[in-house]
Order: structure tokens, then sequence, then C-alpha cells
């Protein structure tokens, strides 16, 4: 595996030498401007897979997306070439339908130390609820960025993220109450613990939700990719655009729904991803918001 491929595939051009906050914050902004969250493979009949190598190929050759498992992990790898003492974490996350966190450890997630000063840092959360850059790990402050105010808050060991919303407005009346739309301005994201894990870790998770028929992800097929304004989705048949912050304080959300023969057209345009499979959208009933 090359950094410099992987530099060249998230369009980075700037210092691989400085292992401060700035550069750190300039991957992660590149990255998630340039590597899809999707899981797109589960729903052209291929496996989303684990291993470093087989994501690598996927994310970089192929200029493909994934989500957090493999994400997170290729920018696991980048960031400790480099030199960043990284480690990878585990996280529980949100689910609004049942109002509590996942009971299995779901998320792969970053904590980068620069200094005396450690940051929490995750490329493929996806949608409105992706980070924009690193948080520091301090509990109860709120740390305003693009997408909205982000807070970390620490109880009994576990660190809890939140996001305070912007109101939005939807000009596609049609779509006033679609389920995509998250109706509060306060969201819990996910949580987790400062126990330092391995991909190994995943395992048992990475197949439960490529397979489970109760997983939101064998459920709904999706890809978000973040733009320096917004956030592109694609839920099923559903495209979307956000623009953060577009007037006093408010979200603009539009949506159009595509047929089958316009999604070929645009995951190359919008998302950069050629397929080479049969791709069958899907939208299930599973919680799935943008």
């Amino acid at each position: 595996m090359d950094i410099e491929a992987y530099f060249q595939r998230i369009g980075y051009k700037n210092s691989r030498r400085k292992l401060d906050l700035e550069t750190l914050t300039d991957i992660l902004q590149h990255q998630i401007r340039a590597i899809p969250f999707e899981n797109f493979n589960i729903h052209c009949g291929e496996p989303m897979e684990l291993g470093l190598e087989a994501i690598y190929d996927q994310l970089v050759r192929r200029n493909r997306g994934g989500w957090c498992l493999q994400a997170n992990q290729v920018l696991y790898w980048a960031l400790t070439t480099m030199g960043f003492q990284t480690t990878m974490l585990g996280g529980d996350v949100y689910i609004t339908a049942v109002n509590k966190y996942s009971s299995n450890m779901v998320h792969l997630l970053l904590q980068v130390t620069i200094g005396d000063r450690d940051y929490i840092v995750d490329a493929a959360y996806g949608c409105s609820y992706q980070l924009w850059q690193p948080m520091e790990l301090v509990s109860g402050k709120d740390q305003p960025q693009v997408p909205g105010i982000f807070r970390l808050t620490e109880k009994n060991g576990i660190w809890y993220l939140d996001q305070i919303r912007r109101d939005q407005y939807i000009p596609n009346q049609e779509f006033l109450n679609s389920n995509l739309l998250d109706k509060d301005n306060y969201r819990k994201v996910y949580c987790f613990t400062l126990e330092p894990r391995t991909i190994g870790d995943f395992e048992s998770v990475n197949t439960y939700l490529q397979t489970s028929p109760v997983s939101v992800f064998t459920n709904t097929s999706f890809c978000s990719i973040q733009t320096p304004e917004g956030v592109h989705c694609l839920v099923g048949l559903t495209l979307s655009y956000r623009r953060f912050n577009y007037k006093n304080n408010v979200d603009l959300v539009e949506f159009k729904t595509l047929n089958e023969e316009e999604v070929e057209e645009v995951l190359k345009t919008i998302f950069g991803i050629s397929l080479g499979k049969k791709f069958v959208p899907k939208h299930g009933d599973q919680s799935f918001t943008i």
C-alpha cells in the first residue's frame, strides 16, 4: 500500500511532515470530501471486506467509498503511517426509533494525541452528522463546526457525542414529512469509551451488519459525501443535498426522486463512483436520517 496514492485519492497536496492539528484537520476534510460513506457492496451482492489490503484496494485504487469499519480503518493506517499517535476506539450508535444506544459496538472511530491533547477523529459517520474537524476530548464543551455544534460529555468513563442542529427549510413540500428528515434540533449521535481496540474486535459485527435481516444496512442502500458547503446523500432512490447555514442559521434541504436509469449517472457525477456491478437501490423501513 502506498501512502502517496492515498494522498492522491483524497486530493491532499499539503504537508506530510507536520504532525499538528492543522494537518490532521486538513487530511480529515480531504477524505470526507473524496471518499463517500456508502454500503453499496451489500446491494451489489458483494461482501463489505474488513481486511486492510482489500479495503485499500476498494477505497483508493477503485475510487469507491465504504462504511466506518473501512473508511476509518484506512484513515487510521494513513495517520499512523505519517507518524500520528492514533488509537482505534469502538462506539455504540444512538437509534432514534427506539430511543437508545445500540447494544453492540458497531462504530469504529479514532483518537489522535497531539502533544498533551487528545482528539476524536471520525471520517465515516456520514450525512449531516459527519464531523468536519477533530474534536478535542473535553467534557461539556460546545465545539461549533459547519454541520452544527458538537459536544462531548463524559459520564462514568463513557463519552457521549451529541449534535445541536439548525432548523431546516425544505422547498419540496412533498418531503416535509419524510422519514429521512431528523425532526429534532438536539441529536444524540453515539457513545464510546477510551478502551483501545483492534480491527479484530469488529469482526462479528462486520458480519452481522451485512447479513442480518434487521440491519439498517441490509435494508437500505445509502451514500453520502461532503462538499465545501454541505452534503449530498442518496438513500434508495431519494437524492438530497443539504446546504449548511444557507441563511439565518437555517439549513436548506433539497430532494429529488430518481428513477433507476438515473442512478448510475448520479453516482458518477456527484459521488465519483462507478460500480461495475448490478446495483439494486433499496430503502427499507428502518430509521435512517440525513
